[in-house]
This record gives C-alpha cells, sequence and structure tokens, in this order.
C-alpha cells in the first residue's frame, strides 16, 4: 500500500482513529471523512476535527447526511433512552443507526474515485460492540461486490478497496494497537450521550472503560476525563 490513497471514514472514536492510524503506518496518505448525520453525540465531530490534526491527515471533510430525519436509533432520536445494560448475544440494540454505514461508505467511495484513493478504509468492529448488521464481515464482502460494480474505475479493474482491520478484533487489542501506534486516545469521544463529559454508563463507555484497563491505562477512562 506504499505511496496510495486512502480514505478513512473518521467518526472521532477510538477504533476509526486506530484504522486511519493503521493506514498511514502502512505508507497511505489518507484523508479523513466524518459525518454529521444528526447524532445525539455530536461531541465526536470535534473528536474527528482534532484526530485529523493530531494525526497530520492529508485533509479532512465532513458531510452533512442528516440521518435523524427519520430517527429509527436512539442515537438520532433523543425521546429513546440509551442502553446502559451491556450487549445482548443476538439481539440488535437501539443504538444501530438504518442504514448508516451504507450511506457513509458509499459515500466514501464517490470521495475515493474522484481523489484517485486506492482504499476505504473503516474502523467497524463486529465483536466487542453489538454486531449491528453493517459492521459484519459478510456485508463487507458483499458491499465490495457492489463497490466493484457500481464505478467507472471499479468496472476498469482499479476500484477502491474496502478495508477493515479491525472488524475481527477484541477492544482491548484495538487500544493496545492505538498505543503502540500514538493514537491519541484521549482526544477520542465513544460515549453515546450528548454531553461535555463521557457519561461513562453507556454500552459503548463500559466496553472502551473496560478494554482500557484491561491494556494498563485506566488513566484514560471516561471517569478520569471529568
Amino acid at each position: 500500500m506504499t505511496d496510495s490513497t486512502a480514505i478513512a471514514l473518521l467518526s472521532g472514536g477510538l477504533d476509526s482513529a486506530t484504522a486511519a492510524a493503521l493506514a498511514q503506518e502502512a505508507g497511505c496518505r489518507v484523508i479523513g471523512l466524518s459525518f454529521d448525520y444528526g447524532q445525539r453525540h455530536r461531541r465526536e465531530l470535534q473528536a474527528a476535527v482534532s484526530i485529523a490534526e493530531a494525526l497530520n491527515l492529508a485533509d479532512h471533510h465532513t458531510i452533512n447526511v442528516n440521518l435523524a430525519s427519520w430517527g429509527g436509533s436512539s442515537l438520532t432520536d433523543p425521546t429513546q433512552s440509551l442502553p446502559t445494560d451491556g450487549v445482548h448475544e443476538g439481539a440488535i440494540p437501539s443504538t444501530y443507526v438504518p442504514g448508516r454505514n451504507t450511506v457513509f461508505i458509499s459515500i466514501g467511495l464517490s470521495l475515493a474515485e474522484a481523489r484517485g484513493a486506492d482504499q476505504v478504509v473503516l474502523g467497524i468492529n463486529a465483536v466487542d460492540y453489538s454486531g449491528y448488521p453493517d459492521c459484519r464481515p459478510d456485508y463487507l464482502r458483499a458491499f465490495q461486490t457492489l463497490a466493484d460494480l457500481s464505478s467507472k474505475i471499479g468496472r476498469e479493474g482499479q476500484g477502491p478497496r474496502l478495508w477493515a482491520p479491525l472488524v475481527e478484533w477484541r477492544k482491548q487489542r484495538i487500544v493496545e494497537e492505538a498505543l503502540r501506534l500514538g493514537v491519541p486516545i484521549e482526544r477520542t469521544w465513544s460515549c453515546y450521550s450528548g454531553g461535555e463529559h463521557p457519561c461513562g454508563v453507556c454500552d459503548s463507555c463500559r466496553i472502551r472503560d473496560a478494554a482500557l484497563r484491561d491494556a494498563g491505562r485506566p488513566d484514560l477512562c471516561s471517569s478520569s476525563s471529568r
């Protein structure tokens, strides 16, 4: 991947920041792409800007795609309660946003074709979070087929690859890689709540904090940021 260009979908969270840093380590010129989709935790957009600066990305775009217009998720509808009782095997939680990754990846592929990028880097993970349908390996494989068929460069056999290096990693491993790569974990934002400080009780905070403790960095847990 040396001397290639990558579009990194940058949410502002730990996973996407780590994936972007892995692309840089592999020799890619990385362009960040973030989305204002009406999420209640808009604090993550500030984090995405900060991470792009810290990683010295080649460029960074934030696109407005208001998925909150029709709700359907506790991340876009503030009248719904955020889950705090942990991930239940086989159940998709209310934080799933209908069509989110399908929309985001499609826009990422558009930017990749326009900028001549070789790949779209995704920080999605199917293990320690909820098993969202659009964060699974079979979804990625199917979307890669669509990407190859839906673009000029794809039809010419030069379409960008979808790369999700963390998709089957445990959260602790992601934290350890972030530490190794020098990712500014303290600048990332994973909390589902919309406050200025992580709530420490939503599923995302609890999974992140457990991984940080297991990796020997309890000082970076949500309780330490208050």
